[in-house]
């Protein structure tokens, strides 16, 4: 897949966190939601796909204004749904575990000063130490030994100086080693990786291996830049990390990923407002004829709104609508004005918009039909 992206085609979008979305003071460059926005009205399915555990990525998806999705943690230890629906905001779909004993027996024999952390999924962990704060996402609790050693694990976090030279030997004991760093060691099971877990995410969602594309800047994105359509290396990355792309970006302080994510959707007016601009974006990507489909929450403002297209002959959901949600009715009558797209009225009076009911997805809606439709 050619940095060309036509745009009306649905990729799956693989996007690193550290060092691609967030910068070393923990700061989303500017820009960074609205392109994110523009990408998922153009109907791409945008997946978050992190070392960081389940605790490190919900807040930052959040930020990023990723409420609904997919997403993959601990290097692929963990698969979710983000759901803004779901008791916690997210559904663990997958979990990918190992034995830790036996590469914690070797870790010790290899760097007895080592700190060791097992990953507690939606807590924290369990260290033999404490480490410190900004090392490890969430929790954490100090315990003995043999309580690291005693259940299986999605994730272990090894830390000691120089300990990436034992990158190989532990890896012989069945585990996957994802060096982050000369002192630092990501420890999952045999096979496990993001690459692994967002090809399971791209088959459930149908989408053919040559309409990936994935961004990343670690060496734990090197499964994931060799299994996608497209990948693309952010600038600060390593040299063997930016070899092993087919295109290299600017570097996180310069938002490298945001002309990338340009690159996924048609350009639009840049004094829309973002509501009028991803609708615009919607309806330039969509298969067919659109409308806007919206349905309430308790109050008068809306707690979805999406682009659904005609396509052979059946109404399919083609794109959320992000600044949608939170908004009134109205607010979606003069944004698709602002954007240039038609809609029937009245023939009286003020000539409102004729909202029609929807039934039959969930909570009784409305939809707005584009073009005259």
């Amino acid at each position: 897949m050619s940095a060309a992206t036509t745009a009306c085609t649905r990729v799956l979008v693989a996007l690193d966190i550290d060092g691609t979305l967030v910068d070393s003071d923990q700061k989303v460059p500017a820009g960074t939601v609205e392109a994110l926005d523009l990408v998922r009205a153009a109907g791409h399915e945008v997946v978050l796909a992190t070392g960081r555990s389940l605790m490190g990525l919900l807040p930052i998806a959040t930020r990023l204004g990723l409420a609904q999705g997919w997403a993959v943690c601990s290097n692929g230890a963990l698969t979710v749904r983000l759901d803004r629906s779901a008791v916690f905001g997210h559904d663990v779909v997958e979990v990918r575990v190992f034995d830790p004993a036996p590469v914690i027996r070797r870790a010790l024999d290899a760097a007895p000063s080592v700190r060791i952390a097992v990953e507690e999924v939606g807590w924290g962990w369990r260290t033999s130490g404490l480490f410190e704060p900004g090392e490890l996402n969430g929790q954490q609790k100090t315990v003995l030994l043999a309580d690291l050693m005693a259940e299986p694990a999605t994730r272990v976090a090894l830390a000691a100086p120089g300990i990436r030279r034992y990158t190989d030997a532990l890896g012989a004991h069945g585990v996957t080693v994802a060096p982050q760093g000369p002192d630092w060691l990501d420890l999952t099971a045999w096979g496990v990786n993001k690459a692994a877990a967002l090809d399971d995410i791209r088959a459930q969602l149908g989408i053919p291996r040559d309409r990936t594309m994935a961004v990343g800047d670690g060496v734990n994105d090197l499964d994931m830049l060799a299994w996608a359509g497209r990948s693309v290396a952010m600038g600060q990355a390593p040299a063997i990390v930016r070899s092993a792309a087919d295109q290299i970006t600017d570097p996180i302080h310069q938002a490298g990923v945001l002309p990338v994510l340009a690159s996924l959707v048609p350009g639009v007016d840049r004094t829309y407002s973002p509501l009028a601009a991803q609708i615009a974006t919607a309806e330039r990507t969509a298969p067919g004829p659109v409308v806007l489909r919206v349905w309430h929450g308790s109050g008068p403002d809306l707690a979805r709104c999406e682009a659904w297209a005609l396509q052979e002959g059946r109404w399919v959901r083609h794109a959320p609508i992000p600044s949608g949600v939170g908004v009134t009715m109205r607010a979606i009558e003069t944004a698709a004005l602002d954007a240039g797209m038609p809609y029937p009225r009245g023939d009286e009076g003020r000539r409102r918009a004729q909202w029609r009911s929807v039934t039959g997805d969930g909570p009784a809606g409305f939809e707005l039909p584009l073009s005259g439709l």
